[in-house]
């Protein structure tokens, strides 16, 4: 059941959603070429916790740190380590955070020194798509009208969405329902109503849309070993029109 909220909720969602946005501005100036992603956790952990929140990922179903720090041909879930960045990288930070009872979630991927145009236009086009599935997450749309801005943008420049993970909602609970596909055809799906929270995350491969799982049991990397983007907002159908409770 999808859960709708009231002007007083997602004024502790927008609490919630300026945390994150805060600290994923902070990982921005962070993450440079000899950083480890351990450092980087420690550093979000911090300022999390130093505005009144907690993270929202530590000890979710196990997970054990604050970010998802995915490195090159990882796509999500993936674990902060003593490993370093180095030029030529790309780490996907996703961080949320809850404070007063109520989520935020939002996720970057960064370049690290010097990347070729190949990476920085994977990235480009995923934060596109991210931007466009937003733009269609208008009340009285359908939910896949948003899943199929994202997956039109991104197959037009060669790229594939990721089909095993999808965005979702969030709330008083970091998933709820709608389950967000990046893919699908328009016209379908629940239609958006005022009150609506949404995390839509598009989750982009450079190469096949197949993932794995690592041994770990967390860290999602690319079948063929090619890199991935992924891109995050929390976005809120409020009665003055949609607003994007993460945006820095």
């Amino acid at each position: 059941m999808i859960e709708l909220k009231n002007a007083n909720q997602f004024k502790r969602m927008r609490k919630a959603g300026k945390i994150v946005a805060d600290t994923l501005a902070l990982m921005r100036d962070a993450a440079k070429p000899g950083i480890t992603t351990l450092e980087l956790d420690r550093m979000a952990e911090d300022y999390i916790r130093a505005q009144g929140a907690i993270p929202a990922f530590k000890g979710y179903n196990g997970f054990p740190a604050t970010l998802c720090t995915s490195v090159n041909e990882q796509v999500v879930h993936g674990f902060p380590s003593l490993r370093s960045l180095e030029s030529g990288d790309i780490i996907s930070i996703d961080c949320g955070a809850v404070i007063d009872g109520y989520f935020g979630d939002s996720a970057v991927t960064l370049p690290i020194g010097e990347v070729t145009e190949d990476l920085l236009k994977l990235l480009k086009v995923t934060e596109e798509s991210l931007m466009l599935g937003i733009a269609q997450a208008k009340v009285g749309n359908r939910l896949y009208d948003v899943s199929h801005a994202v997956q039109t943008h991104v197959e037009k420049h060669g790229f594939s969405v990721v089909r095993d993970y999808v965005g979702h909602g969030i709330g008083r609970a970091m998933h709820e329902d709608p389950q967000i596909p990046n893919f699908g055809k328009p016209g379908r799906g629940p239609r958006l109503e005022v009150g609506m929270a949404l995390a839509i995350e598009p989750m982009v491969n450079m190469g096949t849309y197949e993932v794995l799982t690592l041994k770990d049991h967390w860290t999602v990397v690319t079948k063929d070993k090619k890199p991935s983007a992924h891109f995050e907002h929390t976005v809120a159908l409020t009665e003055n029109g949609l607003e994007i409770l993460t945006r820095s």
